[in-house]
């Protein structure tokens, strides 16, 4: 805060993460989860204290975490597949390459026959699926989701619950997914 005391948006933390765990954090609205979640990112740099992921210093954001927000953060102007390839294709992947993941993603989440589609043409829980296959696709060592279920009908909630439970089983993710 400009002229004032800064506020204090997370208590000192010590989470010591395993491969293929799928940790929750629980806790009411603004008490930090978010922040952690950012940091863990490199969304946010903490003001003590570090974050390691495989001994290496996480000090910017990188495709090695893979992000799902609570709003879904697609690009308008591209189609479905043009999102999920949006990483790989930073990354310079061959065409052939990035068609085959995002196929692979979006048949995952349940949206081959969307691949065409526009965000705007979508609903939220398809939009959200997205997301989660573009985060996916990167083939993160970790998914970090904040909230990602907060917007979405119970009937959808539940069912992208079990998506994102079937994928931690099969693919075999680490996940530290935060929610109220």
């Amino acid at each position: 805060v400009r002229g004032g005391a800064p506020t204090q948006a997370l208590q000192p933390t010590s989470l010591q993460v395993a491969e293929n765990d799928f940790i929750t954090i629980l806790g009411p609205s603004g008490c930090g989860k978010s922040t952690l979640l950012r940091i863990v990112a490199g969304l946010d740099t903490p003001t003590s204290g570090r974050v390691l992921l495989d001994g290496a210093t996480v000090d910017g954001p990188g495709a090695d975490r893979g992000m799902v927000f609570q709003s879904y953060t697609l690009f308008p102007w591209l189609t479905i597949r043009e999102n999920v390839c949006f990483g790989l294709r930073e990354r310079n992947m061959g065409r052939a390459d990035q068609d085959e993941r995002a196929k692979y993603w979006l048949a995952k989440v349940g949206l081959t026959g969307f691949e065409n589609h526009y965000p705007k043409q979508l609903s939220g829980g398809m939009q959200q699926r997205t997301a989660i296959a573009r985060a996916l696709a990167n083939d993160p060592k970790i998914l970090l989701l904040d909230e990602p279920f907060g917007a979405l009908d119970n009937q959808t909630r539940s069912l992208m619950q079990e998506l994102l439970l079937s994928i931690w089983e099969t693919d075999r993710k680490t996940i530290l997914f935060v929610t109220h």
